[in-house]
């Protein structure tokens, strides 16, 4: 759908297109039938071992908290599941990917692994497979244009962020907020606190939770992110790198040619 365009063009073709996109994912036959067995079987679930004793229903709520990769791994997850989140040294603790914290709030099952109700509950059903949905709308736009799904991504979890350390903690939320506000990648290899400090010093995160705010910034990355990887970039009127030794390189970006994205003539 947008691989060959420039990410420009494809964030908004992915953009204006993404009601059809959903529903088409929604019909096909393999998501069709893999929320229908999600629908008909989650209502049973009230243990970890419900749920991983139906591969499909498991592979499922895995896929829907981009978890595919981890499939295999289920006695880590089980492990996880188990954990209590109010013991600083449990395993769901410990893991430092944000997904995981995720999937085990939403599952709910308690620190024995046993007695969840949300997989009852109508509205946390509809909830789940929307999440599913989107994952697979993600995949698809990021297989295309790695740089669009990294900005439609960043648009799904910006609502959720109220500290610099929740943008940190997600590499690719944290990638889309250092390219459109001008913070070196380089700061990566700081201390933490002091990333931090650099964040709060561009963002207000208050900002993050307003829609038309998070698209300027979506626009803004994808803009400056082809810019950077376009070929003959040190040469192009819109980034300047200058790489003096022993510090980092400062980034100008002409913002005035930047900010004159077309903008989305499907509004």
């Amino acid at each position: 759908m947008i691989t060959g365009l420039n990410s420009i063009a494809g964030l908004q073709v992915a953009q204006a297109t993404e009601a059809n996109s959903r529903e088409i994912i929604r019909s096909s036959a393999q998501h069709a039938r893999a929320i229908e067995h999600f629908r008909e079987n989650i209502a049973a679930v009230e243990t970890v071992d419900d749920l991983m004793g139906d591969p499909e229903l498991y592979g499922f709520v895995m896929r829907a908290f981009d978890l595919e990769a981890q499939i295999p791994g289920k006695a880590l997850m089980k492990k996880m599941f188990e954990s209590d989140i109010s013991d600083t040294s449990a395993l769901v603790n410990r893991l430092t990917d944000p997904r995981f914290r995720e999937i085990y709030k939403a599952l709910d099952f308690g620190p024995d692994g046993v007695g969840t109700t949300n997989t009852l509950s109508q509205s946390w059903q509809d909830w789940m497979v929307d999440r599913y949905v989107t994952r697979q709308f993600l995949d698809a736009r990021e297989s295309e244009n790695e740089t669009v799904g990294r900005a439609l991504y960043f648009r799904e979890q910006a609502g959720g962020i109220e500290t610099a350390f929740d943008i940190l903690k997600d590499k690719d939320v944290a990638k889309v907020l250092r390219t459109a506000f001008g913070i070196p990648e380089a700061t990566v290899g700081l201390d933490i606190d002091k990333q931090a400090e650099l964040l709060l010093e561009k963002i207000d995160l208050e900002t993050l939770s307003d829609p038309d705010e998070v698209t300027k910034i979506m626009q803004r990355y994808v803009a400056i992110a082809d810019a950077l990887s376009g070929a003959g970039a040190a040469q192009n009127t819109a980034v300047q790198l200058l790489q003096p030794r022993g510090s980092f390189a400062p980034v100008t970006f002409d913002f005035e040619m930047l900010s004159a994205v077309p903008q989305n003539p499907y509004r």
